[in-house]
């Protein structure tokens, strides 16, 4: 049996995989979920080496969303894997929007208030109209990792990461319609029509009718 980990995406609990099936002859399914970083100056990859204290199967597959996307791959460079595969992520830092490499270059990451995510409850009391009170209800479910050091270490961790080629073999998988990481600076990647940036949740269907075969066909 193939063990399949999977990595949420920033902030993200593991219940954003919760549409996601497999078979259970085939496959054993392990979600993995964010920590609090050592310290505010830990680096990626001693985090990472720290993430794969949680893998406890030889040759695992590791998927991660955005950047969990990018944590997967750090992980991969402490353990050996049988594949990895990237969701609504990036490989390099060639590939992201230019308003992070602006936000890298003036070290905007350093001035942003993350403090205002760390109570949701009262973003809620400012929501008006029922698009922004459902978006409100899905970040309560959702993203539960709203600690304000975590927070900054992410930001400045995603902001800053230096990869400059993709690893070998790397499955990504992307939508057309993603405003986090528009598909424009996307390099090689497996498109999903209509995809945006949460499409794990949006497109599960796809994700269960399509994600068996790229395991298993590349």
């Amino acid at each position: 049996m193939k063990a399949l980990y999977f990595m949420p995406g920033m902030a993200a609990n593991s219940s954003i995989f919760e549409h996601l099936k497999f078979s259970e002859e085939k496959y054993t399914v392990h979600l993995l979920e964010w920590q609090l970083p050592e310290s505010s100056q830990e680096s990626i990859s001693d985090y990472a080496k720290r993430m794969t204290l949680h893998i406890t199967h030889d040759n695992p597959i590791l998927i991660g969303v955005s950047f969990g996307g990018i944590l997967v791959q750090e992980m991969a460079k402490h353990i050996q894997v049988e594949k990895l595969i990237i969701i609504s992520s990036i490989k390099t830092k060639q590939e992201m929007p230019r308003r992070f490499k602006l936000s890298r270059k003036l070290k905007l990451y350093k001035v942003l208030p993350t403090h205002l995510f760390e109570d949701v409850d009262k973003l809620a009391k400012y929501a008006f109209g029922e698009t922004v009170k459902n978006r409100v209800s899905l970040y309560q479910r959702y993203l539960s990792m709203n600690d304000r050091r975590y927070l900054n270490w992410a930001i400045r961790e995603m902001v800053c990461w230096n990869q400059t080629t993709a690893p070998d073999g790397i499955i990504h998988i992307h939508g057309d319609a993603d405003r986090v990481f528009p598909s424009q600076y996307i390099k090689e990647h497996t498109t999903i029509k209509g995809g945006t940036h949460i499409m794990i949740l949006t497109k599960f269907k796809w994700f269960n009718e399509n994600l068996p075969r790229l395991i298993e066909n590349n």
